[in-house]
């Protein structure tokens, strides 16, 4: 087993008896009755059932793992998969209330940079990369280049207003 579970329960009398992992081993290794239970894991736990629920648990485990075998083989993509670090939902839903000027405003603006980033001189056009489109931080951009932190700040701000400038004309 790859774990050990927190809690195993068995069926006796009508009901089921909480057992710890440890006290479960035991019975197992004196009681020979033990060795024929079926168990199902339920939240870290093990849970002892009728061998139909046992088949039951198990085939709905295997279609499962067949299901999302074939639709990683079939490049499909599943809704389960859109979640954020918490496993909550994302939100796929269109707004419809999207401006459109704005989408249009954005999309000039977007071309507009692209044109006047290449009006960068080398250095400058590396910096840009680096923070804007490499992701690293001013420092790491800094110990990069062998410059400070606020070197780079200095430096990131003069050329942001260098392509407004371009930019706006």
């Amino acid at each position: 087993m790859k774990y050990a579970p927190r809690k195993v329960y068995i069926r006796e009398s009508g009901g089921y008896v909480e057992l710890s992992y440890t006290d479960f081993c035991r019975c197992r290794e004196s009681d020979q009755t033990y060795m024929d239970k079926l168990f199902i894991p339920i939240q870290g736990c093990l849970l002892e059932v009728l061998r139909e629920q046992y088949t039951d648990f198990y085939r709905d485990k295997e279609r499962w793992r067949y299901l999302q075998k074939l639709d990683t083989k079939n490049s499909l993509l599943s809704l389960d998969g859109f979640t954020d670090r918490e496993g909550n939902p994302l939100d796929f839903i269109a707004d419809e209330a999207a401006d459109i000027a704005e989408t249009v405003v954005n999309a000039v603006m977007v071309d507009r940079l692209k044109a006047a980033l290449p009006l960068l001189s080398d250095s400058e056009q590396e910096l840009i990369q680096a923070i804007f489109f490499d992701g690293l931080s001013e420092r790491e951009v800094g110990e990069r280049l062998g410059i400070t932190q606020s070197v780079v700040n200095k430096r990131k701000a003069r050329i942001l207003i260098k392509l407004r400038k371009i930019i706006e004309n």
